[in-house]
């Protein structure tokens, strides 16, 4: 069974399909479509259409008012290279990674093998060494940076050839 966030959230991003890259939605709308509080909609915006999904959010309050998200169309390196230099630091929990290594696959930056292997070498288990969570999570962002690294050169290197 979907849960109910889920459902919107993959109500919106059909509305977003290849061709469009902005909706504008009714936040009462919606959620008298899905028979949920605005706050639910407000809560599947905040979680899934952020800056670091590929989205931009704008809203407008009031009787008129709107949401309007916009996906942040970028190439495949370009985008690897935002995640390499700005938005991953010194320090990456296991589910961020998770969360980066989905986010790949669903623009098919990376294959679903690829996103296994990626996962499988940040997961706990891989990492279950007798050292404190902080170095872990600073050992998951340089190997995310390394992997990142390694797959927009191979993208660039397909791009020339």
């Amino acid at each position: 069974m979907m849960r109910l966030s889920d459902s919107i959230e993959q109500f919106i991003k059909e509305l977003l399909n290849e061709e469009s890259t902005e909706v504008e939605l009714k936040r009462n709308e919606l959620a008298e479509y899905f028979g949920c509080a605005p706050s639910q909609i407000n809560y599947v915006l905040a979680t899934r259409f952020s800056p670091d999904h590929g989205y931009l959010t704008e809203s407008r309050r009031g009787g008129g008012g709107y949401i309007r998200i916009v996906r942040v169309v970028q190439a495949g390196s370009q985008r690897l290279m935002y995640l390499v230099n700005d938005r991953i630091g010194d320090s990456l929990g296991e589910e961020e990674c998770l969360r980066l290594i989905s986010q790949l696959k669903e623009q098919r930056i990376v294959t679903a093998d690829e996103a296994a292997l990626m996962a499988s070498a940040v997961s706990t288990r891989a990492l279950s060494v007798p050292v404190p969570d902080s170095l872990k999570n600073a050992m998951r962002a340089k190997m995310m940076k390394s992997m990142l690294m390694t797959i927009a050169s191979r993208n660039r290197n397909q791009i020339q050839n």
